[in-house]
């Protein structure tokens, strides 16, 4: 069978013959996601820190992009709620320069990623992480569209989660309640309108009417064109960012933020897509195709962008079955940005922030949220540091620390699961496999893999024996497998050992375990004659090794 890992779908579908009625459902799926991707591109820009102009240039660019070269054959590429929280941070610090170098970096990163084959790696995150960064982004989210959604006067926003709330409750009475009743419409709107057609995108509907609404009625209330003036109706030249090493060394680490977050949730999304179609994606093409679009992305002034489950799933929904679906939708947001660019001027900020306000409400999961504070004490630890870091502190810390501390509550647990005991004589319930033991003989079974956070047990348990017998049988055939650690503590029990006169003697060694001694001192310090597969051979060895110290005594 053809090794199709770098294949990208859309490759794969002209292979495999692309007709007529095909290209009508893609043409119709295509039309609509590029539609709905307007206001939501705009509104996650201006979110972000950046114009509204930058999130239409990336979702025609990085959206074109990702679905010529995606994995998925469904996946719609685009800036998303995702990136706001990392994207504003990094303007805020660095400028848009430093931005587009940080996006230009990731986007090397992701190439590098999936040729390196880490796409089936990322899903190893843990899922407390996934949830609850996730619900943290949502939750900031949400909070930076409170002063827009009130048409709140606040000179300048803090920055930080709390003081931002501080600044809302603060400046209450300077709620403008057009903004407000504009914004409220917006979010009903969405909510309701799917319910009496799925046809039609709940977001345009209610842009439109926010916008006739204020246009119509003059209605004092904060648009796109008196907040960030008119929007272009053109692309800019590409152009590459300088940079010098001083920040790219400070930018490496945002950059990673952005690959990662990319990584994860465009595999996110292809897996949802795969839920709904029935489907396979190919992650490593899918990270290739993602590092291409963030390559590309900030050379027009564009953001970072990755797959975006909601209009990978209006796609679905709407009869998109290949990557022409996607393609389609980049052409359509790209004669919208040419040709009707400067209405976009005229929508209301209350009602972008009301589409957001939605966005963050989805992203928020609050249901998997609620799910997992019922789940096991270390998943519930991880979850809300996760969840504190991202809101409170910064998200990169958080998928970082969350990361970590996940790892290590993992390791706990599996340390836990390792025994080391020993095994009684036939009045205490001794297996029958171990009878006719010989006096001088002490068998340890060890249950468990054995690795370097089992390691204090196993010296603690050794620690106990008062007197050490003469042949130390160590059973190990429930030890799936053994690390570096754990073989230098068997190295120095073994050389203790020697040094008392007791003979170790290793039984029910598997292969993978054998092959981790060999490489290493231990073997020669027991004898290769004393690493047996079973413990019947173990005990014939003790008995052998006993039999012969009488010998010599007699002698």
């Amino acid at each position: 069978m053809k090794n199709r890992t770098f294949e990208p779908q859309f490759i794969t579908v002209l292979k495999e013959g692309y007709s007529l009625s095909r290209f009508a459902n893609d043409l119709l799926a295509g039309i609509i996601v590029g539609i709905v991707s307007l206001p939501l591109s705009i509104a996650f820009a201006i979110a972000s820190g950046v114009k509204p102009e930058q999130g239409l240039i990336t979702g025609v660019i990085a959206g074109f992009i990702i679905s010529a070269l995606s994995g998925s054959r469904v996946q719609i590429g685009g800036p998303t709620g995702a990136f706001i929280i990392i994207v504003f941070g990094i303007v805020q610090q660095y400028g848009y320069n430093g931005l587009a170098m940080a996006t230009f970096m990731a986007g090397v990163m992701l190439i590098i990623m999936g040729f390196a084959r880490l796409g089936d790696a990322i899903k190893y995150i843990p899922y407390p992480v996934t949830v609850g960064f996730t619900s943290g982004i949502a939750l900031v989210i949400f909070t930076t569209q409170i002063p827009d959604l009130f048409g709140l006067t606040i000179a300048k926003t803090p920055t930080h989660f709390v003081d931002k709330w501080v600044a809302c409750f603060q400046h209450l009475p300077t709620t403008n309640f057009f903004a407000l009743a504009l914004g409220a419409m917006t979010i009903l709107i969405i909510l309701v309108f799917p319910k009496i057609t799925s046809r039609v995108p709940g977001p345009i509907v209610a842009i439109f009417a926010a916008t006739a609404l204020a246009q119509g009625f003059h209605l004092p209330v904060d648009t796109i064109a008196s907040r960030f003036g008119e929007v272009p109706n053109r692309f800019p030249a590409p152009a590459f960012p300088h940079f010098t090493m001083d920040e790219f060394s400070k930018l490496f680490q945002p950059a990673l933020t952005i690959a990662l977050l990319a990584g994860i949730e465009s595999l996110l999304s292809a897996v949802v897509a795969d839920g709904m179609l029935g489907s396979r994606h190919r992650s490593n093409m899918e990270l290739v195709g993602q590092g291409v679009a963030n390559l590309f992305s900030p050379l027009f002034g564009g953001i970072p962008a990755t797959g975006a489950i909601a209009r990978t799933a209006t796609n679905i929904k709407n009869g998109g079955r290949t990557p022409v679906a996607g393609i389609i939708s980049a052409i359509t947001l790209l004669l919208i940005f040419l040709f009707c660019g400067q209405w976009a001027g005229l929508i209301p900020m209350s009602a972008l922030a009301g589409i957001l306000i939605v966005v963050a409400y989805n992203m928020s999961e609050i249901h998997l949220f609620q799910r997992l504070l019922k789940s096991q004490r270390s998943d519930i630890l991880v979850l809300l540091f996760t969840f504190g870091l991202t809101v409170l502190v910064d998200l990169t810390v958080a998928i970082e620390v969350g990361v970590v501390l996940a790892a290590f509550l993992f390791m706990h647990n599996m340390a836990k699961m390792t025994n080391i005991f020993l095994v009684e004589d036939d009045t205490n319930g001794r297996p029958h496999e171990y009878d006719g033991v010989p006096k001088g003989v002490e068998i340890f079974e060890i249950n468990g893999p054995f690795f370097f956070g089992a390691a204090d047990k196993f010296r603690d348990t050794m620690a106990e024996i008062e007197k050490m017998p003469k042949v130390l049988i160590l059973q190990m055939r429930h030890v799936p497998a053994i690390d570096a650690t754990a073989v230098s503590v068997l190295e120095s029990l073994v050389v203790q050992a020697h040094k008392g006169g007791t003979q170790v003697i290793f039984a029910g060694v598997n292969k993978r375990v054998f092959k981790a001694m060999r490489h290493t001192d231990l073997l020669e310090r027991v004898g290769i004659e004393n690493i047996l597969p079973d413990v019947e051979l173990a005990l014939a060895q003790a008995v052998a090794i006993i039999d012969a110290e009488k010998e010599k005594k007699g002698s």
